[in-house]
């Protein structure tokens, strides 16, 4: 899902610029009406009920074919329409942080995080940091460098890995320990982005190992899944891959849009835990 374009883009006709409208979704759920991204992202209330969490609120956001696939040749792009571009887009610009695993960094080729000047004024004039966070984890250590995110001087990146981070990158790095023998290494993580850099919110892009090992430690509060109208078959990975959880994460449908055929569906993970 990487890439960019604002939500409300223009066109050339001659040489007059046109404004295009945003993309509008028809909701079908809790209510039935038209709504774009911004309204529906805005609408949300991204945060922890309970007093004394320590940490983030954790959202998941992932696309997938009608039979379970989240990559064609490799790649989550070739799911996603631009009505799942722009959704992605808006979540990016309302949390704290984004978190990756170095596989999907590399496979969707990751840049800045909001490269839209109008997206980063937004959050400027709330208030908050231009940008998100870029959180990376590895667990062997080694970074996708050519990923051009690495490069990208307004970048801020924190970095969970076993291993420093090489010298030399032009993004705005630092370094957190990652504890690979911790039985709960991103319950960890995860503490130290509430802590010390002040992460409310994080939305997680994947990929599906990194999913269920959140999942696997009790970690994710949503899970924002677009169900693309295509069957891609073969053996491509699939949502959550990994070790089962002790338990299955139960989900409760919270919303539903569509638009463009796809399916835009929001759950609460385990809301009873």
């Amino acid at each position: 899902m990487g890439g960019e374009a604002s939500a409300r883009r223009s066109r050339k006709r001659g040489s007059t610029v046109c404004p295009v409208e945003p993309i509008e979704y028809r909701q079908r759920l809790p209510v039935e009406r038209l709504i774009t991204a911004g309204e529906f992202v805005g609408s949300l209330e991204l945060r922890h009920l309970k007093d004394g969490v320590t940490r983030p609120y954790t959202i998941v956001n992932f696309v997938t074919s009608a039979d379970g696939r989240t990559a064609v040749d490799g790649r989550s792009r070739g799911l996603s329409g631009a009505a799942d571009r722009e959704l992605h887009r808006t979540l990016r610009e309302r949390v704290d942080a984004v978190l990756a695993g170095t596989g999907t960094i590399a496979a969707d080729n990751y840049g800045r995080m909001l490269p839209a000047a109008e997206r980063r004024e937004r959050r400027l004039a709330a208030a908050r940091a231009p940008e998100p966070l870029a959180v990376v984890v590895t667990r062997s250590g080694r970074l996708p460098l050519q990923a051009p995110l690495f490069s990208e001087p307004e970048a801020r990146v924190v970095l969970f890995s076993p291993e420093p981070a090489p010298a030399g990158l032009r993004a705005e790095v630092s370094q957190e320990p990652l504890d690979t023998g911790s039985a709960a290494p991103l319950a960890s993580a995860l503490a130290a982005l509430h802590e010390r850099h002040q992460v409310r919110t994080v939305l997680c892009e994947g990929g599906p190992t990194l999913f269920c090992a959140l999942l696997a430690e009790g970690l994710v509060d949503e899970l924002f899944l677009t169900i693309a109208p295509a069957l891609v078959g073969g053996e491509g990975p699939a949502l959550a891959s990994g070790p089962a959880p002790e338990q299955p994460a139960m989900l409760k449908l919270v919303s539903l849009l569509d638009s463009e055929g796809s399916l835009f569906l929001r759950y609460l993970v385990s809301p009873d835990r």
